[in-house]
């Protein structure tokens, strides 16, 4: 089944009803992020695409983390309520106990086969309910390590977003507004949703397999200053890498101490972790930018086109040409 519920193909005459549950100190951009695509695919469609209602817990107005309230249309449960989807909008961690009926109701609805997006602390409320077990789904990053421990039915991946089968998750923020995107994109057509990125005057819409830009500190933990320096030293030297002797001579270590912190904390050796950098800012740079493949080839630190290609396909199972034209 694809994400719009219905099958894996677009359903272009479909109109969908979605359903936003915020809970207190929610983010408001994210909500944003995640609603204000679908207002602008249905002005842009000329006619309703997609019917959108708020839900809370009760029908009072809910308080976000800026302190701006939002007022829903309904109380989460409410009978009658028939959705495609729905998404929940959350703080991270959550905020005190989250009531026995919202849980039920998750619940019903993830055996109704309704399709299910947790935004922000939202992965978390659908995690405890058990409804993203088995499925890869993604939180923002300060939540990585207690999610990882609490949660470990759940395939967590540190991506941007995640659409899995009839699950849908995101690090929160703008992401919530590229995943929305594909997702309109996926019911409607590539046309529409970048037609509405357009609208919101952005670059592109970002792909779901991009890492959320975790800070190096915070990726590395409690690893030592040498290989946090040693991993810095590598994202600034690119497009000239430089080797791992010179690595270990800039650190003032040998290159046996440099191997033994890489293989500790990160399982690999510095020259394939190394690699891997150069090439995902390959792959940014071929998603971003027009630049020849030849020229991006050498903005990351390959001697050839040819070598380049080579290590391409090897590393991510497409050509930089395939890349280019998916």
């Amino acid at each position: 089944m694809g994400a719009d519920g219905r099958g894996g193909s677009p359903s272009y005459g479909l109109t969908r009803d979605v359903g936003m549950v915020v809970l207190p100190g929610f983010s408001m951009l994210a909500q944003a992020c995640a609603t204000e695509p679908l207002h602008v695919a249905n002005r842009l469609a000329g006619r309703t695409l997609y019917r959108l209602s708020t839900f809370a817990v009760d029908e009072r107005p809910v308080a976000s983390a800026s302190g701006q309230a939002l007022l829903p249309q309904a109380a989460a449960g409410e009978s009658g309520t028939s959705l495609d989807l729905l998404l929940v909008c959350a703080p991270g961690p959550l905020a005190g106990s989250v009531p026995r009926t919202l849980l039920d109701w998750l619940q019903r609805l993830a055996a109704a086969r309704v399709v299910l997006g947790g935004i922000g602390g939202g992965t978390e409320l659908l995690a405890r309910t058990g409804v993203l077990d088995g499925y890869r789904a993604t939180l923002p990053w300060p939540r990585f390590e207690a999610f990882a421990r609490d949660y470990p039915r759940v395939r967590l991946s540190q991506q941007l977003f995640e659409i899995d089968r009839d699950r849908l998750t995101c690090g929160g923020g703008t992401a919530a507004m590229d995943m929305m995107m594909t997702l309109v994109g996926s019911h409607h057509g590539d046309e529409l949703a970048e037609r509405i990125s357009e609208h919101f005057v952005l670059e592109r819409i970002r792909m779901g397999d991009e890492p959320q830009q975790v800070p190096l500190r915070t990726r590395l933990g409690h690893a030592p200053q040498s290989l946090v320096d040693a991993v810095a030293l590598m994202e600034s030297n690119i497009e000239e890498p430089l080797t791992t002797h010179e690595l270990a001579e800039h650190l003032g270590i040998s290159r046996r101490q440099l191997e033994r912190l890489f293989k500790k904390y990160l399982q690999a050796v510095p020259s394939r972790y190394y690699l891997n950098l150069r090439l995902q800012q390959a792959r940014r740079l071929l998603r971003e930018s027009d630049r020849p493949a030849g020229e991006i080839a050498l903005q990351t630190g390959f001697s050839s086109a040819a070598h380049f290609s080579t290590a391409y396909r090897n590393h991510f199972g497409m050509t930089p040409r395939e890349e280019r034209l998916g």
